[in-house]
């Protein structure tokens, strides 16, 4: 251990409106996950997420919406998507194929939907696939990872069925799904699988190791500290939590070679744990010649737009997404 590390460095204040918000929250909302409350903080997420009927996606008409169970990987688990598009657009719509986030242990397909239809599908014709991906620790990695390959290429292979342009698909997550994004990139790179032709990763999860500076900084602060990043990590990788030799689709961080990867947009705030893998993500991408916009929220916490939605900040970063998916899907 550095020995700079044993006295916490200074945080970068949280920006005064979010920090209102994550104190109208209370001490419950900055809970660590830890390896003996794993159990009990799952069944409580499972409990509460809100997860939408099909009905309720469709919005009284508004969208079209489908699940379709696929072949999952070798191990015989099929993989269940749920797509949705805007019932007035015909023709072959572009497609954001979409990871949840939840740390690799909660969330679903169906709860992330309403948000994205609300703001990109019908303003931008998008049609939108979430997958369903295995959780740690019940699985472990490569399975989650395997979930979203099979996914992704029965949707490039299935495209006329779904109506969608296999030509024109971003993948996207956050925080965990950032980090399955950004993981799903290099192994369709590196199999030759379906070109996306961009990634959207939001406040990614990039590096199971656990060290960075931002990591040590916002230890206690943040709404995902090095605690609960580090049960997280153990639970998808079981043994080979912390090996040498681990690969970087586990681990997007620890990609050598980041070439030939479609653009990408990184986002991630000055004040949570992801802040220095996300940034140094991002400069490994233009190190190796390829497109990253990058931006980091000043004052921004985990989670930021999800907790305090009506604030400013998290205005600002929904309408800078929206503006690169815009200028990338006119450029294709």
């Amino acid at each position: 251990m550095d020995p700079a590390r044993t006295i916490p460095p200074k945080a970068p204040p949280f920006d005064p409106e979010l920090e209102r918000a994550l104190a109208a929250l209370g001490e419950r909302a900055r809970e660590p996950f830890t390896p003996e409350n794993l159990a009990a903080r799952q069944r409580r997420d499972a409990a509460a997420r809100p997860r939408p009927t099909a009905r309720e996606l469709r919005a009284d008409g508004r969208f079209e919406v489908g699940e379709v169970c696929v072949p999952g990987a070798a191990d015989g688990q099929d993989v269940t998507l749920v797509s949705a598009r805007p019932a007035a657009v015909t023709g072959p719509l572009p497609v954001l194929y979409y990871m949840h986030g939840g740390g690799m242990l909660m969330g679903n397909a169906w709860s992330v939907l309403p948000r994205l239809l609300r703001e990109w599908a019908l303003e931008l014709g998008l049609a939108v696939v979430s997958v369903e991906y295995r959780l740690a620790p019940a699985a472990q990695y490569p399975a989650p990872l395997q979930d979203c390959y099979a996914g992704l290429e029965w949707v490039a292979g299935h495209a006329a069925a779904l109506d969608v342009d296999a030509d024109r698909i971003v993948i996207g997550g956050k925080s965990a799904g950032g980090g399955l994004a950004a993981a799903l990139a290099l192994l369709a790179r590196d199999r030759g699988g379906p070109t996306p032709i961009g990634q959207l990763l939001l406040c990614p999860m990039l590096d199971d190791r656990g060290d960075t500076f931002s990591g040590h900084q916002m230890a206690g602060l943040d709404t995902w500290d090095r605690t609960s990043n580090a049960t997280a990590w153990r639970a998808l990788l079981g043994d080979r939590y912390g090996a040498a030799d681990l690969p970087s689709y586990a681990a997007p961080a620890r990609a050598t070679d980041l070439s030939d990867l479609p653009p990408a947009y990184i986002e991630v705030g000055s004040a949570e744990t992801f802040r220095d893998e996300a940034v140094a993500y991002a400069d490994a991408i233009w190190r190796a010649g390829g497109r990253a916009e990058l931006h980091v929220w000043p004052g921004a916490f985990h989670g930021f737009d999800t907790l305090a939605p009506h604030a400013a900040l998290s205005a600002d970063a929904r309408s800078a997404r929206t503006r690169w998916l815009r200028r990338l899907l006119n450029a294709t």
